[in-house]
């Protein structure tokens, strides 16, 4: 009996292994190649990964994290990840893919605990994804700040180059005079610290986007790059795009608030109708009880 439940547990932990795998490989988009105008992944991949320190040969964790990282493709989507999130200090991509296998570990020991199933080896793939959700939270979270700030960026950024100032020269007083960083305000500080390191004011800005993966900040730094390379205008351009901006939130807005009472359908068929219902019947129910079927 012993035995027979040990095949089952290998069974199903291979079986929940190579379900994942296919499921993987199927949803995972072909490469293809962007161009160099478009695209700065290729500048991304000249920096170090936090995942070139693992040695499939030196111990298995690390062959684990190979297998995951490189074997699965997870490397790039965890690295995407980390820089939606700001690429913050407590966190690696690296430290993410250990969080996720641990739980992947941890949670089916703990319900085979519970229930003494061999189906509880059926959530480690599940256990994996589980920190995803809450870091596509999270990256929502960000962007919404970023956009919430960002109208008021461009028509600051506008005013200070009407008066004279370099567009870059602009955007560092601004981030100074914020009396709170927003990470808008973090965002372009890096981006600023970026050129004096040696980067171009075009790859900045471009670096910069590609950080917030939002569209409003991709054609911002569009804007900008195309006004400094053929020397049009800025001021204009920004204040237009900053109008243009608010018209879209404004848009945005209306939409939320036209789905709010479709939305609001789902709480009231699920709460509000049955007590009605209750408090319309229990009456009638209770006399049908107390003096029987009228029939």
């Amino acid at each position: 009996m012993d035995i027979t439940r040990i095949i089952l547990l290998i069974l199903s932990v291979g079986g929940s292994l190579a379900a994942f795998v296919a499921v993987q490989r199927f949803f995972t988009p072909p490469e293809q190649k962007a161009s160099s105008i478009s695209d700065i992944s290729d500048m991304e991949g000249k920096e170090l990964s936090a995942f070139d320190r693992i040695d499939p040969n030196r111990s298995v964790f690390d062959k684990v994290d190979y297998f995951f990282a490189r074997g699965l493709g997870l490397s790039k989507k965890l690295e995407e990840t980390h820089m939606l999130l700001g690429n913050p200090e407590n966190m690696d991509p690296l430290k993410m893919l250990h969080f996720k296998e641990m739980l992947a570990l941890i949670i089916p020991v703990v319900i085979f605990l519970m229930i003494e199933s061999p189906i509880a080896f059926f959530f480690a793939p599940v256990a994996f994804i589980l920190p995803d959700m809450s870091y596509s939270s999270k990256i929502r979270k960000r962007q919404d700040e970023i956009l919430r700030s960002f109208p008021t960026f461009v028509d600051l950024a506008a005013l200070m180059i009407e008066s004279g100032l370099d567009y870059m020269t602009a955007f560092d007083k601004i981030v100074k005079i914020a009396p709170k960083k927003s990470e808008l305000d973090k965002e372009v500080e890096r981006a600023i610290n970026e050129v004096q390191l040696g980067y171009s004011r075009r790859d900045s800005l471009r670096r910069m986007a590609m950080r917030s993966g939002l569209q409003e900040i991709r054609s911002f730094a569009g804007l900008v790059i195309q006004s400094d390379e053929l020397g049009t205008s800025l001021v204009d351009l920004l204040r237009n795009f900053s109008a243009d901006m608010r018209f879209r939130r404004l848009n945005r807005a209306e939409k939320l608030a036209a789905q709010a009472s479709t939305k609001m359908l789902i709480p009231l068929f699920i709460f509000i109708f049955p007590t009605v219902f209750i408090l319309m019947l229990s009456p009638m129910i209770k006399d049908l009880i107390s003096g029987g079927m009228p029939f």
